[in-house]
This record gives C-alpha cells, structure tokens and sequence, in this order.
C-alpha cells in the first residue's frame, strides 16, 4: 500500500522527519505550488521566485535520486490551487492507505492538516520538525510556571543542552554567556565590506521568474536582479564565504546601518535557514570551528549563535506556546493605519526611505534596521500590529508566521506586553544617527525636537512616552525616561504632542 509523504514548500531537506523512513517501493512525495499560499498576503515577487524555485530544485534532486514524486506547478492547468483540495485530488487518484507530513511552521496551516484525516478518511501522521533544535515539548516545559520568559535564560539551557562555546568545566567559553555590549559598534566612515557570491538564474528559475511577472507583478519588490542560492550545496557555499570573509567582524558592526550597504557583515542565511537548504546546529557548530581555529572573535562567534540557537528558538516557542491568541494582541490599543510609504519608500525621513527601498530591493533588511527603524517608527506613530505584521510577513524572504509575528508583535510593537521584550524598542533619531549615515543625507535634523527641520523620530519618541505612560511608567526599565519626561516643561511636551499630531494626521499627504 503506498504512503504519501507530503513536503511543504520551506521543508526542503532531505533530512526532514517526513522522509527519515522512506520506502522507495512503496511511498511517494506530493509537492505542490498554490496560489492560496503565495497570496494570503502579497509575498515579495523575489520571495515568490524563491520559493517556487527552490521548491523545483529540491524536487529535481529527488527525481534523480529516484524517489517517486509528484510535483505541481502553479500554472498546471489542473491545479485547484489550494493545498488541501490537491491532497485531495492525489488521494482520490490514488487511495493511498497513509500520509505522512512533518508539522507546519504556521499555525493557520496547521489547522488544516489536522482537518485532513476527517476529510480524507486516511490516517494522517503529523511528525515533528526535527530542524529546530528544541521540540516544542522542550520548551513548553521550560517556559512552564515561569512568570516571564526571557530569551537570555532559554539560551543559556540550550548552550548547555547542545555543548556549544562551553568549557570542560560546564562554564560559558569567555567566563560570559553574552557579548552584546561589545556588538554594539557605529560604522566607521572608511569601511569596506566583501562582495558576496551570486547564483545566475538558470532555465528553471527563469521559468519561474517569468511566471511570477505575469502572476504576481502588482506585488511588492524587484525581481531582478535574482542571485539567491536555490539548493542546499549553493546555500552551503554562502554560509562557508560568510565564515571566511564576514564572520569576523560580524560581531562589532551587527548593530550598523549604512546607506548603499545592505548586508555588511551579515550572514544572510536565514532564508535558507527557514526552507531548509541549512542546518541550525551545523551553522552553529561551523561557527564555533572557526572561533576555536582562532579565525572569528568569541563575541562574533557567541552573537552568530546566539540569534540561532537563542533567538531563533525562543520566537518559534513563543509562537506556539501562545496561538492563537497571540496574532490578536494589541497592548498599548492602537489602530493606525500602515502608511502608503511603507510599499512605495517615497518618504522624506531618508533612513525609512533607505531600508525600505533595499527591502523592495533584496527582499532583506538586518535585524537592527527591522527592529529600530521599520519596527520603531510603527511602535512610536501607533500603527496597526495586524497591519504591521502582513507587512513584515509580506516583504521579507525570510518570513514565515512563526518567526516574523513573535519579532513584530513582541519585539517591534510591544503588542503582546512584554511577553517577547522587557521593554519597548523605543528609540529617538540620536539612536539611528549614532548607529548609521543614514542622518547625513536627511532633510530633517536628528538634534532637532521641535520646529519644522525637527526629526520625526525624536517629537514621536516623547509623544509616545507621554501617551502611553499610564501602561509603561511602571516598568523598572524605563524608570530613568519617565524620570527625564517628568523634569520636562509642560509647555515644550504640549508643543511636541501638537507636532507629533500634525505629522501623523498628515502620514500619506
């Protein structure tokens, strides 16, 4: 009797629990391409080619390792375009006695997979995703009784659990479990970064890249140029130039932002990390070789594998441990809408402009300029968290529910209450001109508080303060702000709270 064994189009490894006992006489693996997926929210066009493109490659090198497959593309005439009912179409086809399919990194997907033994009336076995490097049992026993789940206290548990930059004696390597205050570095006006490998499109991208212009071009972003690795040995390579050409200054400059300079010393691997192409644990242990070889510092080494094995980890338990209820959370009760600058990047505030026109670019911005620019201004103007979140879900390659809601609604937005974050990422524009060059090609002074060259960043900072001080003041972290805004004269917050009100009843003006 054959089994189907169902890959989802970011489980692209040869290692995923769904295929770990595969009968090449008796099982065979459905993949399909639908529209219901590419469409939920308008996904980056480059996201979209990825995608659908490393899904065909992962594909082909199935085939030719003679694993029975069948794969359906977007533009099949037949294709129902909804995973479900193309489930439902190969069953009815071919009665198969069993399915097989590892979980789902989003929820809503999950739930129809669970739908589908009912519906089907064939057993359904949902494995684990053995790429993560804590099972969702793990950490739903770690967070259990806890008042507040910290990342920090979930990352020193795992570095202990996968014996990674520890001692013979059981202590962090370094005598510290963190190295942050040291990754903290503004760019230096004469730096210079190394260029990264590039991947030509070959004929099945441009099949895909030309079948993404005819579907999806009213979607957001470039397509071209498109350079992405769409295989595990490509990814492979962009991971090893990382280790050999960037790591080591990863770690000083993580924090920069420069105009022009999209990626600086980053890995750019999450993308890759999230459809499966690598694996989190050998990305960790490579980084660790090279500092134990004496080629990387222990804070760049230490940072790498903490946004792997810390960060990465702790938001997809946080996602799981609070669907879903989570996605509906609005802590400080705002409802603004996402401005129109957000898709066009036609604002006169040049770092928003900056980091979103490389967003429509590269379908990539680092975790600083997510968090301290797009996330900031959307904590500091109130806009929307539902809004806010299909945007982060649509314009990234990285993004995926279970790790881009956490990071938006915990860590950006301070939507859930601190669940994710002690605190809001609450930030002025003296922050991002310390951090960036971004300030030096601005139209408004980021000294500046009030008056019309006055940054916009630094009238929403303290507007945002006074406006939610009922729900923050509270917070033993902002003790010291709230301290500054009560020694503030009256008259300058009223005048401040009357600027930040013009500019945000004029936003798409």
């Amino acid at each position: 009797m054959v089994t189907l064994r169902i890959i989802l189009g970011d489980q692209l490894s040869q290692n995923i629990s769904s295929l770990s006992d595969f009968d090449s006489e008796q099982d065979h693996i459905l993949m399909a391409e639908v529209m219901a997926e590419a469409t939920y929210v308008p996904h980056h066009q480059k996201k979209l080619v990825f995608v659908f493109s490393a899904m065909r490659h992962f594909a082909a090198q199935l085939q030719a390792q003679n694993y029975q497959i069948t794969y359906i593309k977007l533009e099949d005439p037949n294709n129902s375009q909804s995973l479900t009912t193309e489930v439902q179409r190969w069953c009815s086809a071919y009665s198969p006695s069993k399915i097989i399919i590892t979980e789902s990194g989003e929820y809503r997907v999950q739930e129809f997979i669970k739908s589908w033994q009912d519906l089907l009336h064939i057993p359904v076995e949902i494995r684990a995703d053995n790429r993560f490097l804590c099972t969702l049992e793990e950490f739903m026993q770690w967070a259990d009784g806890k008042k507040q789940l910290r990342m920090e206290f979930f990352y020193r548990q795992m570095r202990k659990k996968h014996q990674l930059l520890m001692t013979a004696d059981g202590l962090p390597e370094g005598g510290s479990w963190n190295f942050d205050k040291e990754n903290r570095k503004p760019p230096k006006k004469a730096m210079s970064f190394p260029n990264r490998l590039s991947f030509p499109a070959d004929l099945l991208t441009q099949e895909v890249i030309t079948m993404v212009k005819k579907r999806a071009n009213h979607h957001f972003g470039d397509i071209e140029p498109f350079d992405y690795a769409l295989n595990n040995i490509q990814a492979a390579e962009t991971f090893k130039y990382f280790l050999e050409h960037c790591l080591a200054n990863f770690g000083n400059y993580q924090d920069a932002m420069l105009m022009g300079e999209p990626f600086l010393y980053h890995s750019v691997i999450s993308l890759y990390l999230n459809v499966g192409l690598l694996d989190p644990l050998d990305c960790c242990l490579k980084a660790q070789n090279a500092y134990q070889q004496q080629k990387a510092p222990l804070n760049a080494v230490e940072g790498f594998i903490r946004q792997i094995l810390g960060w990465r980890e702790f938001i997809r338990g946080i996602y799981w441990l609070k669907m879903p209820t989570y996605k509906q959370l609005n802590h400080l009760q705002v409802n603004r809408a996402l401005p129109e600058f957000y898709w066009s990047a036609q604002t006169k505030m040049n770092c928003l402009h900056q980091v979103i026109l490389q967003t429509r670019q590269n379908a990539y911005s680092h975790h600083i300029q997510r968090l301290m620019i797009t996330g900031n201004f959307a904590l500091l103007a109130g806009l929307d968290p539902q809004e806010v979140s299909n945007w982060y879900l649509a314009v990234y390659a990285d993004a995926y529910e279970w790790v881009e809601l956490p990071n938006t609604m915990g860590m950006a937005l301070y939507a859930d209450g601190g669940i994710v974050g002690s605190k809001p990422y609450a930030a002025s524009g003296k922050y991002i001109k310390r951090m960036s060059n971004f300030c030096t090609d601005c139209q408004y002074d980021s000294q500046e508080t009030i008056g019309e060259k006055a940054c916009p960043f630094n009238f929403l900072y303290w507007y945002f303060l006074e406006k939610n001080q009922n729900l923050l003041a509270s917070n033993p972290r902002m003790t010291n702000i709230y301290a500054t805004l009560k020694r503030m004269d009256r008259s300058k917050i009223e005048i401040i709270q009357n600027q930040a009100n013009n500019f945000l009843d004029n936003l798409n003006f």
